[in-house]
């Protein structure tokens, strides 16, 4: 935790009731975490303080408001210098349309999502993003034709539990 605060029990447990619904009240969630209101106030916004939350987002039902498609995109970069890595993450990350970009290990550098209109308007992007030449090398689009599994928060107890033998349940 890079010598940041200790988190208990209790902060874990915030956290998780807080991924399922940001918008709960403080009562509900100091019922669900055993506290007190007061106390448990105070611990989330330590909690924000810190750092452990970095915000609070409501999440659309894209499929209510508009079509769309998502297109995972595999990129290779021509050059493989700290400064073509660099060049890359800072021209696409003012891509509205790019959801995710990670660096990763394996046969290509770059694993992408982006979220568009259709594939016509991803080809745009795609073109657009080329013709910047920002060190894209190649790419391979991957479709989504359906996504029967999405989650939102992430499994903190069980990712955690590995390395506590702190009890989270409450």
């Amino acid at each position: 935790m890079n010598g940041l605060m200790k988190l208990d029990r209790i902060d874990i447990n915030i956290l998780v009731q807080l991924q399922k619904d940001g918008r709960i009240s403080n009562v509900n969630l100091a019922d669900a975490v055993g506290l007190s209101p007061s106390p448990c106030l105070q611990r989330v916004k330590r909690l924000e303080q810190a750092g452990f939350i970095t915000g609070y987002e409501a999440h659309i039902n894209l499929t209510k408001i508009t079509d769309s498609v998502t297109v995972f995109t595999e990129v290779t970069l021509s050059g493989h210098r700290r400064e073509d890595f660099m060049k890359f993450e800072n021209a696409v990350r003012d891509v509205d349309e790019l959801m995710e970009c990670h660096l990763i290990t394996g046969g290509y550098d770059y694993l992408l999502r982006f979220i568009t209109r259709s594939i016509e308007h991803y080809q745009e992007v795609i073109e657009k993003m080329l013709d910047a030449q920002i060190g894209i090398d190649k790419y391979f689009s991957y479709i989504v034709i359906k996504s029967p599994i999405m989650k939102s928060s992430v499994p903190l107890r069980s990712l955690i539990a590995k390395h506590n033998s702190v009890d989270f349940s409450v």
